[in-house]
């Protein structure tokens, strides 16, 4: 049984990229430095997607694929790039503060993120690190999203079935990331993408049926 079927809601679990932040911009710009850094054609559409849903790794080899031995050293080029002043290009969700405020009263707070290297300075320059007790980064597993092995760390961390949590994200990749453990998923800013519910700010996220009865 679900949380949302009667069950206690005890832990909410939320992406980064496209639900902390709106961060396509400094994503675009970042990988985009790496394609001019070695003088080729900046990111397409369907690119700039990929690199909003994937680590760094996948991302850097799949934006020079077309460029033969390139990948490993625009990879290697990567890894000294200091992600700070491209943290000015994202934008933190209307609302985000309070409703973390809010859940931390209630529920554990967790982050399961693609992001890698970049994280830690994501949270403190943004002053999140504080509303959450965990955050698993495509460094700490060995199989990024969707592979479930992130979301799987976190139940085991706090001791929770899948049925207790609930996951906020905005791409196939979490779907298939919170499907793969059987934890329900607000679609958050994607009302085309496949979800238990849906969401278009972390206002109506908080009208949700599982956090409206719980607030006051």
């Amino acid at each position: 049984m679900s949380a949302m079927d009667g069950g206690v809601l005890k832990l909410i679990v939320f992406d980064c990229d496209g639900v902390l932040f709106d961060s396509r911009e400094a994503n675009r710009r970042y990988y985009n430095h790496l394609l001019e850094k070695f003088s080729r054609p900046l990111m397409d559409d369907e690119e700039l997607e990929y690199v909003h849903t994937h680590n760094a790794d996948l991302s850097t080899r799949h934006i020079f694929r077309r460029y033969p031995g390139e990948a490993e050293r625009a990879d290697a080029y990567r890894r000294g790039v200091d992600y700070t002043p491209f943290l000015k290009y994202m934008k933190m969700e209307p609302g985000l503060k309070g409703f973390l405020a809010f859940a931390r009263r209630r529920y554990r707070t967790a982050i399961s993120t693609n992001r890698t290297t970049t994280m830690p300075a994501v949270l403190e320059m943004s002053g999140l690190g504080p509303f959450f007790d965990m955050v698993v980064t495509a460094l700490d597993v060995a199989n990024p999203k969707p592979h479930p092995e992130a979301l799987l760390r976190i139940l085991e961390h706090f001791g929770l079935r899948a049925g207790e949590g609930i996951f906020i994200g905005d791409s196939e990749v979490d779907r298939q990331h919170s499907a793969a453990v059987g934890m329900e998923m607000v679609a958050f800013r994607n009302a085309s993408l496949p979800a238990e519910y849906h969401a278009g700010s972390f206002e109506e996220v908080a009208r949700l049926p599982m956090f409206s009865d719980s607030r006051g």
